[in-house]
């Protein structure tokens, strides 16, 4: 995701409606599927963001993955749902990405905020840690998520860690 875009949550919700949101595990993931997440994928982080290294890391075998297709059928956005112990003691979001066509109309937020109800269902009382690209803070702290510590390169990429708590029992 590049820059954060001004977004009201009414905006986020209508974007939200508009794309059809599956979440599943790795070993469900059709063949299509899966073939349009690594695209999107390779195409934000390695192409666009001039970021050389190595996307399929194992970890994606071990995650449910969230999948927002538009009308056409096209995955616009997606994230991957990491359980407590692979990367932290935390659950985890990570690899959070929205297609250039749709960025600025609120689909990043409406995929993080998806990303957290999935999260609360497949890993209920967990909290969430993540590995935010720095200029993406403001974006996450909106979604509740608190920077710790100071920022660090990953892929060569400014990052911050984040956390945010679990969701209280209603």
């Amino acid at each position: 995701m590049s820059a954060v875009a001004d977004v009201t949550p009414a905006q986020a919700q209508a974007q939200a409606q508009r794309l059809r949101w599956r979440c599943e595990p790795f070993e469900t993931l059709d063949v299509a599927s899966l073939y349009a997440l690594l695209q999107l994928r390779s195409q934000i982080f390695v192409v666009e963001q001039n970021c050389v290294y190595l996307d399929p890391d194992g970890a994606d075998l071990h995650c449910h993955h969230l999948l927002g297709f538009d009308g056409e059928g096209r995955l616009q956005a997606a994230l991957r749902l990491v359980p407590p112990g692979l990367k932290y003691g935390e659950a985890s979001m990570g690899r959070v990405v929205t297609s250039a066509a749709v960025r600025g109309s609120g689909v990043g937020h409406a995929l993080v905020a998806q990303g957290l109800r999935e999260s609360a269902r497949i890993h209920p009382g967990h909290g969430l840690r993540i590995s935010a690209q720095a200029h993406l803070q403001r974006f996450y702290e909106a979604h509740g998520f608190r920077a710790e510590g100071e920022t660090y390169l990953e892929d060569d990429i400014p990052h911050i860690e984040m956390s945010r708590g679990a969701p209280s029992a209603a």
